[in-house]
Order: C-alpha cells, then sequence, then structure tokens
C-alpha cells in the first residue's frame, strides 16, 4: 500500500510515524517525574527545578538544531533526536539511590534536546514536502502533524500514570526505552537522505532571523506558550493530587484527555480559522484568537474563589482554554512554516522554536515557585497577561501579504 503513495507522502508518514513514536514517550515520561517524585515528597518548586535543564537545552537545542538541520539534513537531526531519547531513558533505570536531583535534570536535559531536534525536524520538513505555491494544503498538513502529535502526548500522560501505577518508575521507563530503540533502528533505514539540507551551507551567523515577521511571531509564541506552561506543567497536576486528592490514575486520565482534545481541535484549526470559505489565517487571526484565550485563565481563577463549585469551574474552564489554546498554537504553527524561506528552512524554524522552549521555560519556572507561594489562581492570573501580551505583539504581523525578508 505506501508503494503507492507518491513519495512525499510517504515521507510525511514517515516522518509523523517517527515524531508519534517519540512524543508519546515524551508525554509519559513527563508525567512520570511530576507524579513519582511528588509522591516521593518533592515541592512543587523542586519538581519544577527537575525540568530546568530539558527547558534550557530545549532553547539552545532549537537555535543550534535548525544550523544542524540545514547542515546535515533534517534526517539526520531527526534520527539524533530519537537516539539521544532512549539514551535519557536509560539514564534514569538506575537503582532510586543515583536518582537524585542533579542526575534527573542530566537526564531531562538529555530529553529537552532529544525533544526539540525531533520537534524541529518534524516542523521543518512539512515545508519541503509540500509542493510551493499550496499553502492550503501546507496548513492543513501542519494542523494535521501538530494536532495528532498533541493527542499523542495527552496519551503519554496516561500512560505515564497507567504505567507507573503498574510497572513502577524503572520498569516503566526501561519499557519505553525498549521500544523506542526499534523505531529508532527502522527510522535510520527509512529517512530520505538529504532531506531540509540547505544548497548553500549557511554561516553560523545567520542563526538570528532577519526576517521582522518571524520575530514578532517569536515573541508572541515566547508569551503564548508561558501562558500555557505556568499553570499546566506542576501547578494543575499537584493542585488535583493535594486540593482534589486525585489518584495517579485520575490525574494522568485528566490530563491525557486535556491534551488529546487539545490536539484534536488543533486539527481541526484550519476549518475553524475559515480554510474551507477560502480563507488562510494572517497576522490579524493571531491577534483575534489571542485576545479570545486572554480573559479565560483569570475568569477560572476568579470561579476558584466560590465557594463547592471550584472542581467544576476549573475542570470546565480548562476544557474551554483548551479549545482556544489549540486554535492559538495551530495557527502560529502554519503561520512559521508559511513564513520561513524553503532553502535552510530549519534555520527559520528553529530560531521560532527557539523562544517557544524560552516560553516553556519561563512558564516552568513560574510554574512550581508562583504555586508553592501564591497557589493555582495566582498562576492563572499570570497565564492570562502573558495571552495578552501575545495579542498584542501579534499586532505588528503581516496581514494578507507574504511575509518579506
Amino acid at each position: 500500500m505506501l508503494a503507492s503513495l507518491s513519495p512525499a507522502v510517504r515521507q510525511y508518514l514517515l516522518v509523523t510515524g517517527n515524531y508519534w513514536a517519540f512524543t508519546l514517550t515524551d508525554g509519559a515520561l513527563r508525567m512520570l517525574v511530576v507524579l513519582h517524585f511528588h509522591s516521593l515528597g518533592y515541592s512543587p518548586l523542586q519538581i519544577a527545578a527537575l525540568f530546568l535543564f530539558y527547558e534550557i537545552f530545549g532553547v539552545v537545542t532549537n537555535l543550534l538544531g535548525g544550523y544542524l538541520g540545514a547542515r546535515l539534513g533534517l534526517n539526520r537531526t531527526m534520527n539524533l533526536g530519537l537516539g539521544l531519547q532512549v539514551a535519557a531513558l536509560l539514564m534514569l533505570c538506575v537503582p532510586a539511590a543515583w536518582l537524585t536531583v542533579p542526575w534527573v535534570m542530566g537526564a531531562q536535559a538529555l530529553s529537552g534536546i532529544a525533544k526539540d531536534l525531533n520537534k524541529m525536524s518534524a516542523k521543518s520538513s512539512l515545508k519541503l514536502l509540500v509542493p510551493a505555491g499550496e499553502p492550503g494544503r501546507l496548513y492543513r498538513w501542519v494542523a494535521i502533524l501538530t494536532g495528532s502529535k498533541n493527542a499523542l502526548k495527552g496519551v503519554g500522560f496516561f500512560l505515564g500514570g497507567a504505567l507507573l501505577a503498574l510497572l513502577g518508575f524503572t520498569g516503566a521507563v526501561l519499557a519505553m526505552a525498549a521500544v523506542l530503540a526499534l523505531i529508532w533502528l527502522a527510522s535510520l533505514g527509512l529517512l530520505r537522505k538529504d532531506l531540509g539540507k540547505a544548497k548553500a551551507k549557511p554561516k553560523f551567523r545567520e542563526l538570528l532571523s532577519k526576517s521582522r515577521a518571524i520575530n514578532i511571531l517569536s515573541a508572541a509564541r515566547l508569551f503564548l506558550f508561558g501562558a500555557r506552561d505556568v499553570w499546566f506543567v506542576v501547578a494543575l497536576p499537584v493542585y488535583l493530587s493535594t486540593v482534589f486528592g486525585w489518584d495517579f490514575w485520575l490525574v494522568g486520565g485528566f490530563l491525557a484527555c486535556w491534551v488529546i482534545g487539545y490536539g484534536m481541535v488543533q486539527s481541526l484549526a484550519p476549518a475553524i480559522t475559515g480554510k474551507r470559505s477560502g480563507q488562510l489565517p494572517d497576522g490579524r487571526a493571531a491577534f483575534v484568537w489571542a485576545a479570545l484565550l486572554a480573559g479565560l485563565p483569570a475568569a477560572i481563577a476568579l470561579g476558584l474563589q466560590v465557594d463547592g463549585s471550584a472542581q467544576w469551574v476549573l475542570l470546565g474552564g480548562l476544557l474551554l482554554c483548551g479549545v482556544l489554546f489549540a486554535v492559538n498554537s495551530s495557527l502560529h504553527s502554519y503561520l512559521i512554516v508559511s513564513y520561513a524561506k524553503e532553502d535552510g528552512v530549519s534555520l527559520d524554524v528553529g530560531f521560532y522554536y527557539m523562544s517557544n522552549a524560552l516560553g516553556r521555560l519561563l512558564g516552568t519556572l513560574l510554574s512550581g515557585w508562583i504555586y508553592q507561594a501564591h497557589g493555582l489562581a495566582a498562576c492563572l492570573w499570570i497565564s492570562s497577561a502573558f495571552v495578552l501580551l501575545a495579542a498584542l505583539i501579534s499586532l505588528g504581523l503581516p496581514r494578507h501579504a507574504s511575509a518579506s525578508r
């Protein structure tokens, strides 16, 4: 059946499958670390610190990974990401006495490098696999890849909670490492060898984007993802566990459902934002959708103060927040691939995802610190402020015109 498909579609399916496999382990590992170390008595701030290197190295990796992808080819950077994730998982398959904070931070650093190499490679490759002059098809492929990835990340959250309950921490991590190693070996032989390799060798000084549109979009992305992770990474799972008294299965299950629904909405974003009527999103769409989201986390924070309804306000509000955030994220993902130049596409995409990683880093740190000092409501207020900043920054994006370089 695969033989009857065009080479571009076959490569798209390989890239997507590769990305899916990685995402499952990434989501499961995050849930495993949060729940396991919370059960050992770690504070929210200490748990946030475990992800510090994951996010810091994500910032560096996106910047340098785009450069490496343009010089070496996206197939190599994608496979490197898979191999490093296997190594990161194996680092955690050690006796419990070895799982000190520095050791886990080191494993998370390796996982952060792996995740962003894999994501940058997958997103960049779409620019090369979709024929020029087909922006609608590009939007659809980006939305499907992004949405399916996040849906599987949600499955990974549930998988992490379930594996922790069934196999324990070490058994769960070892099982994921074994499966991912098999997928990595298959990927080494199947991905196109020259995918994404720039015709002209990029200079190191070209790491920073010279495109005004990409710089503005990157700044908006920073605050958008900081707004999500300030409540999602540490504050929410710890709150569900301690305040609502949920066990591992319930916490993992709810977060899984949230991210799965989030991913499904991302896949539908082209229809939601007007593609069926012949309209493709531009800077104005980025502003409008961010503005619609901006007040929602603050409304949830206010609702938490109402006696007897905190659980329904939080869960219902976060589901609605997931829908609006998903559209914003998918729209941004299309715009960056659309704005990026084709030759050396990974340079532009890598710079953009560096800002994405910087936003996650900021959100992760604030998630542990603000929750420990002031609680979940404070995290949600900061989230609203960040989304508002993303909306205001988006006012500078081009409107129904190609980004000039």
